[in-house]
């Protein structure tokens, strides 16, 4: 039997005592009490006193939301899709001259070749030419890496045309044999190492490169950092 004492029986006002009585007695009810319940249930071995605000304020609390933890960023360039886009460069490079030798428009290929190969439409590349000196040595507008590779642009009259030459063949490494020369950082990707192009008559010029490609929202690799020039010769 648990009953609720009044105020003068000694307990503070504002509370809800909970009493347990193993007394099989009948209870005095002259005894002046605020409330008596019964309860049916097994032994309570506890007295359980609880502010009654704070039942009130339990009952009406929000309920609390699941919180995602954040996504963690996994690599989302691999080493095969690196070495796809510098094939396909070395590919656009010998096209272009193709393009010219047979009489096509080479400067509509061109074009094509920096929207699908340099960044220069989404943000912002970094390009340094192997042949480009003085003030435009650093091509970081889309009209400076056209010129560059085909030239005919009064803006940089130094250029005529890189890739009209034409090249024949193009291939490269990332430092040697293997993948040693890549690194990945998320959707960033960075190669170093050499580049080979040949000529009509066969000689072949070895440039060293370094590129950094960027993964676009389409999945496409594109270069935001094209570096290159001939090796050193201290005998020049």
């Amino acid at each position: 039997m648990v009953i609720c004492p009044n105020r003068g029986q000694g307990f503070p006002a504002g509370r809800t005592y909970l009493r347990l009585t193993n007394n099989r007695q009948p209870l005095n009810m002259k005894q002046p009490l605020l409330c008596t319940i019964l309860v049916s249930a097994f032994s309570l071995a506890n007295v359980i006193p609880m502010q009654a605000e704070d039942a009130a304020a339990a009952a009406t609390a929000p309920a609390t939301e699941d919180v995602a933890a954040p996504a963690t960023t996994a690599a989302t360039i691999t080493k095969d899709e690196v070495n796809a886009a510098q094939q396909a460069w070395c590919d656009a490079l010998v096209l272009i001259g193709k393009t010219h030798e047979e009489g096509g428009d080479a400067k509509a290929v061109a074009l094509k070749v920096l929207t699908d190969a340099y960044d220069y439409d989404q943000g912002s590349v970094f390009f340094k030419p192997t042949l480009a000196h003085g003030d435009n040595t650093f091509r970081p507008t889309k009209e400076g890496a056209l010129a560059y590779f085909v030239g005919a642009d009064p803006n940089f009259p130094e250029d005529k045309g890189f890739a009209l030459k034409p090249w024949v063949k193009a291939r490269y490494d990332n430092l040697g044999d293997g993948d040693v020369g890549i690194q990945i950082h998320g959707d960033i990707a960075i190669t170093m190492g050499n580049v080979w192009v040949t000529a009509k008559d066969g000689s072949e010029v070895m440039v060293e490169k370094t590129f950094v490609f960027k993964k676009g929202a389409d999945g496409k690799l594109r270069l935001i950092v094209h570096n290159s020039s001939l090796p050193y010769n201290p005998a020049k």
